[in-house]
């Protein structure tokens, strides 16, 4: 897990406007990948209007803590287009487009007095896009900076690809995690061959 970008939800607002503000034409929202001049991913700034998928609090894939003394939820959203489509056929429609957005977490907030929140800093946005005529494998990964301009390709070298490859669990993605997707993969016999590997050693 890369190190975490702190920036505010309001920065997240107005950098958005500004970098459509300034395009010549602004994407449409419609839930599927658009790319600059560049091929480098704009960024899908109605995110929080589509499908919430689920909520992690401070995971972390290896056996270290994330981060001491920081707590984060990771959110994930979907397209609802491609979440109806999964629906129906247990897998990802080319154009798929997963938001990660990391949250901080906090205790003692307001009247809290145990359990804990999520609260307005972003720490991060990480977005896995499927475009099977772009992409070798299919899909790509992309990350980005409080400015929210146009993201770059993660490179394939990067351990993300090859872990996502290696524990996704349909279509190279961690369906393992939604759990309101799971018996929709199980129900359409979509779980990869090396999820079910996996689970079956444990």
């Amino acid at each position: 897990m890369r190190c975490p970008r702190v920036f505010s939800i309001a920065t997240i607002a107005i950098a958005a406007l500004g970098i459509f503000a300034s395009a010549a034409d602004m994407p449409p929202l419609d839930g599927t990948p658009h790319y600059d001049g560049k091929g480098n991913l704009i960024f899908p700034s109605d995110y929080r209007q589509w499908v919430f998928l689920s909520s992690g609090l401070d995971m972390s894939y290896s056996p270290t803590a994330p981060m001491d003394g920081q707590h984060m939820f990771n959110n994930v959203f979907v397209p609802r287009v491609a979440y109806e489509a999964f629906l129906k056929t247990g897998t990802w429609p080319d154009k798929t487009v997963l938001m990660l957005e990391n949250r901080g977490g906090a205790v003692n907030k307001s009247i809290l007095k145990h359990g804990e929140i999520q609260t307005t800093d972003v720490m991060g946005l990480e977005v896995h896009v499927k475009d099977t005529a772009r992409f070798k494998g299919g899909w790509a990964f992309f990350s980005y900076d409080s400015n929210l301009k146009p993201a770059a390709e993660i490179p394939e070298t990067a351990a993300c690809y090859s872990c996502h490859e290696a524990h996704g669990a349909v279509d190279t993605t961690f369906v393992q995690f939604y759990p309101t997707l799971m018996p929709i993969a199980r129900h359409h016999k979509t779980l990869s061959t090396v999820y079910l590997a996996e689970t079956a050693q444990k």
